[in-house]
C-alpha cells in the first residue's frame, strides 16, 4: 500500500503544478499576439499536458520505488524541474514576459535533460517516460522563441523597456 501511496503523492505534485499553471490563462493578451503558422490549436494543450504530467509522475514514482542510493537526488532534481515548469505560465501568461519565459524554458530543457540522465542511471524505463515531455518542452521553447520574435522581441523586451 505504501508503494501506491507514493504514486498518489507524485500525481498530487503534478496536479498542484498544473493547477498553479492554470491560474495564468492565455486570455486576450495571447489572442492578440502574432503566431507562427505551426502554432498548435488551443484544444491540444490540455490533453498533451495531462498525458505528460501523468508520465512524469509515474517516472518519479518508479525512481522512488528503487533502492538506488541516488534516488533522493534524482527526485530532488525532478521536483526542481517541476517548479521551473510551473513558473513558465506565470512568466509568459501572467506577467506577459515571453522573453524572460523563453530563457526560463531553456533552463527547463536543461533540467529535464539532467533529470533524464539521472533517471536513466537508476531505471531506464523511468527516463524513457520523461522523453515525450522533453520533446514537448523543446517544441514549446521553439514556439516561445517564435512568439517572442514575431511580437517585437529584442533586448528591450527582456529588460522591460
Amino acid at each position: 500500500m505504501k508503494r501506491w501511496g507514493s504514486l498518489l503523492f507524485f500525481l498530487a505534485l503534478v496536479v498542484l503544478v498544473s493547477w498553479w499553471g492554470s491560474r495564468f490563462m492565455p486570455g486576450e493578451w495571447y489572442a492578440g499576439l502574432t503566431k507562427p503558422s505551426w502554432n498548435p490549436p488551443s484544444w491540444l494543450f490540455g490533453p498533451v499536458w495531462s498525458t505528460l504530467y501523468i508520465l512524469m509522475a509515474v517516472a518519479a514514482w518508479q525512481i522512488w520505488n528503487t533502492d538506488h542510493p541516488r534516488k533522493v537526488q534524482a527526485i530532488a532534481l525532478w521536483i526542481g524541474q517541476l517548479v521551473v515548469n510551473g513558473a513558465w505560465s506565470w512568466l509568459f501568461f501572467g506577467l506577459h514576459r515571453p522573453g524572460i519565459a523563453m530563457f526560463e524554458l531553456a533552463g527547463l530543457v536543461v533540467l529535464v535533460l539532467l533529470t533524464i540522465r539521472m533517471f536513466h542511471a537508476i531505471r531506464p524505463v523511468a527516463a524513457s517516460l520523461m522523453v515525450p515531455y522533453l520533446v514537448w518542452i523543446t517544441f514549446a521553447l521553439a514556439l516561445n522563441v517564435a512568439l517572442w520574435r514575431l511580437n517585437g522581441g529584442g533586448v528591450a523586451s527582456l529588460t522591460g523597456g
